[in-house]
């Protein structure tokens, strides 16, 4: 019961959205539930308010605070929806229902409702980027994101019914490894496909960046903030049924996700969109937060997990400031974003403090994630330190790419001399970054839950 009655409170908040001007009341109302939900706390190795239907554990628990800190955030950095009265009462419904198919995704005990819900997240962000997004285009980006996921995902159902046929029950906690070791490489990569094109792995990750580029500043924050996690927390969960198979497959994606990483590292180095840029910067850490599940020794699974709530902050932290950008002067290219220090010189430091947090420099939780994946590569098998060695300074240089092309040189002539920000930014980056450097100092949370 101690669950269900978070979900509920989230489902009374629909009703608000009819009284005029109720953004705001909407906005603190989930934060408030929020408070109440950190209150509740949960224990390691304990499933707090366990039932049938929801139940939460530390992991559960901190994707669903993750999910609950950035829908506050898309209210705040998506004042110009409100200001502009574009219809904003769907808006705030579109958030709201993905809120709630998010909680339901991470507290759900049973598999075939984790299926249905992880399914029905896609509904909302394609409303997100159909509705509210910027370009022509977004159509086609919404296509590829609704294509990709839901292709991938049917034989995910399939792999479910499979498990039932041998089990005889989808509750989480009763399926035993011994049930599922007889299993074959089908059943295998039916079951985790769907994740790895979800988080997304490199050779599938084609729908993120184009989804990334064409969605409102909002979309772009759920679904780099919380979207990519669901893929990871699908293979934290599958693994507990499939590490006998994994032992003998997963060297397969653990060498997909680290060269891939290093690609994927070099395209973000001639990205000149500042969206796009930071888009493929997920991809590459992702591929690290892969590579370190794979292993499925203890190191990696907590760094996973670590690197996963690090990441949701700090890229939607980027996000917001690319879109920050973009309102003042109205392009996202690095070619007309040159010289912002004097453009906005009060931004300038926190698009240092982000993109420092992006290249996992202390004391940001990404520093922590990263230490943990790099100890659980390498003690995996010492071949993967070339790999990991590129990707760490590639991280390093397109993060300082970003920075100092954005913030140095010569300011383009078209645009205004001086612009500032406002209270509300400069709250919504605060709020982004203080949380990403504050949980290093209890770190045992992030690492010690297992």
């Amino acid at each position: 019961m101690t669950v269900l009655k978070f979900l509920f409170m989230v489902v009374s908040l629909i009703p608000l959205i009819y009284i005029r001007k109720s953004w705001h009341l909407v906005h603190t109302l989930v934060y408030l539930i929020m408070f109440m939900f950190i209150l509740q706390g949960v224990y390691p190795y304990f499933m707090v308010g366990s039932g049938y239907f929801m139940s939460c554990d530390i992991l559960s628990w901190g994707l669903v605070l993750l999910s609950f800190w950035i829908c506050g955030l898309m209210f705040m950095a998506s004042s110009t929806v409100y200001r502009s009265g574009y219809y904003s009462s769907f808006f705030l419904f579109m958030v709201l229902f993905l809120l709630i198919m998010l909680m339901c995704t991470f507290l759900s005990t049973n598999l075939f409702l984790f299926y249905l819900f992880f399914e029905s997240s896609l509904i909302p962000t394609l409303f997100l980027i159909l509705g509210w997004g910027y370009q022509p285009e977004r159509i086609q980006a919404g296509m590829y994101l609704l294509f990709y996921t839901l292709l991938a995902s049917l034989p995910l159902l399939i792999g479910i019914f499979s498990i039932y046929n041998q089990v005889g029950s989808l509750f989480m906690p009763f399926m035993l490894n011994e049930m599922l070791g007889k299993g074959d490489l089908i059943i295998y990569v039916a079951l985790i496909f769907a994740f790895l094109v979800k988080m997304p792995m490199f050779l599938v990750h084609l729908w993120l960046p184009k989804a990334h580029v064409e969605a409102p500043v909002s979309g772009s924050m759920i679904l780099a903030g919380v979207l990519l996690k669901l893929g990871g927390y699908g293979l934290l969960r599958m693994f507990m049924y499939l590490s006998s198979l994994g032992i003998k497959f997963n060297f397969v994606w653990v060498g997909i996700s680290l060269v891939g990483g290093s690609l994927v590292s070099l395209i973000c180095l001639r990205q000149t969109d500042l969206k796009g840029l930071v888009a493929y910067s997920s991809v590459a850490h992702m591929g690290m937060v892969i590579g370190g599940l794979m292993t499925m020794n203890t190191w990696g699974i907590m760094g996973s997990f670590t690197l996963m709530i690090g990441h949701g902050l700090c890229s939607s932290g980027l996000f917001c400031l690319t879109n920050i950008t973009y309102e003042r002067m109205g392009s996202r290219s690095l070619i007309i974003n040159k010289g912002l220090m004097n453009f906005m010189p009060s931004m300038a430091l926190w698009w240092f403090l982000l993109s420092s947090s992006n290249m996992a420099a202390p004391p940001s939780l990404n520093l922590l994630g990263e230490i943990s994946l790099l100890n659980s590569l390498v003690g995996w098998s010492w071949g993967t330190m070339i790999m990991l060695g590129f990707l760490s300074f590639l991280s390093a240089s397109y993060s300082l790419y970003l920075f100092s092309y954005s913030q140095h040189g010569k300011i383009y002539s078209g645009a205004y001399s001086c612009s500032s920000g406002f209270v509300r930014e400069f709250l919504l980056l605060f709020l982004h970054w203080f949380p990403l450097n504050l949980l290093i100092l209890k770190g045992e949370a992030m690492i010690l839950w297992i």
